[in-house]
């Protein structure tokens, strides 16, 4: 008859495994949610997102603005008033019997 002899595991042998795999998932639980990638970063993203599609309408509503004015400018032919106008904003020429009123408009996408 033989016999074997069979080795007891140590309490921190038992313990170890259970231990590790815990902080491993804490450590990619935590990074689910708060990581770079997370989902609290995920609705930060899509608040700037949101922020930035609202900015771009409105570049895009001045954008059309100034497409209108230079589309007076291509006939080859520039209308007085369009001349008159950015002479008396950008130069700041006027005749010598006009009064001048500053307002704090000052650029022609208005």
């Amino acid at each position: 008859m033989m016999w074997t002899k069979q080795k007891r595991r140590s309490i921190k042998g038992r313990f170890i495994l259970p231990l590790m795999t815990i902080g491993v998932l804490s450590y990619f639980g935590y990074h689910i949610y708060h990581g770079e990638y997370g989902l609290y970063s995920r609705v930060k993203v899509e608040q700037h997102i949101d922020s930035l599609n609202s900015e771009l309408k409105s570049l895009e509503e001045q954008r059309k603005g100034i497409e209108k004015k230079v589309s007076l400018l291509k006939d080859g032919h520039i209308e007085r008033d369009m001349l008159d106008e950015y002479a008396r904003k950008n130069l700041n020429l006027s005749k010598p019997n006009e009064f001048v009123i500053l307002t704090g408009q000052g650029d022609l996408s208005n």
